[in-house]
């Protein structure tokens, strides 16, 4: 079976993580997921009091985040990947400067040493240089930075259909089946 790894940071966009899992889910993938403290907190915030629940619920293998020796934290697992939804610009900066100081930021540095997909739904605005030379960094190690931005073509009806679309892309990006975010048909 396909395993990935979701990690969750505590920038705002709790509902990118409820969303991304259930999509690994529906294409039949093995989830583990780290959860950061501040993460807990966001989705309790953003996303209500049963979020975390379900977010468990949705994981195969759910990880401490101090949990430095994790099977995800090593280069031997068999990881398709790794997602990070939605990723703060503390986990970005600790990414793009190899600060392996967590779990979630081991296990997406083991993604880029091991030449795996590693997709960043960054969550900022407006950037600072800083930002961005950090979003600069991880592309120029090989990973996707996906800010999620709504594909206002698609002219979706809710919140709800933007974060479906943005979630359906970035698992999409790891290219583990068939796409399934809604395409420009021009």
């Amino acid at each position: 079976m396909t395993r990935v790894v979701l990690g969750v940071s505590g920038a705002s966009g709790a509902a990118l993580s409820l969303a991304t899992a259930r999509h690994l889910v529906n294409h039949g993938v093995a989830v583990d997921m780290v959860v950061s403290p501040a993460a807990e907190r966001t989705l309790v915030a953003e996303c209500g009091d049963s979020a975390m629940a379900e977010l468990i619920a949705l994981s195969d293998q759910m990880h401490k985040p101090d949990d430095i020796g994790a099977s995800i934290a090593s280069g031997s697992a068999q990881i398709a990947g790794m997602i990070v939804a939605p990723c703060s610009m503390r986990s970005l900066a600790a990414i793009a400067n190899g600060l392996d100081d967590n779990l979630l930021t081991r296990a997406a540095s083991v993604q880029l040493k091991e030449r795996r997909p590693l997709i960043l739904l960054t969550r900022e605005a407006p950037l600072t240089l800083a930002h961005l030379r950090n979003m600069v960094a991880v592309t120029e190690m090989g990973a996707i930075v996906l800010p999620p931005v709504p594909a206002f073509y698609l002219k979706p009806a809710s919140l709800e259909d933007v974060v479906d679309q943005i979630a359906a892309r970035a698992v999409d990006l790891l290219r583990i089946a068939p796409p399934i975010a809604s395409a420009w048909t021009g």
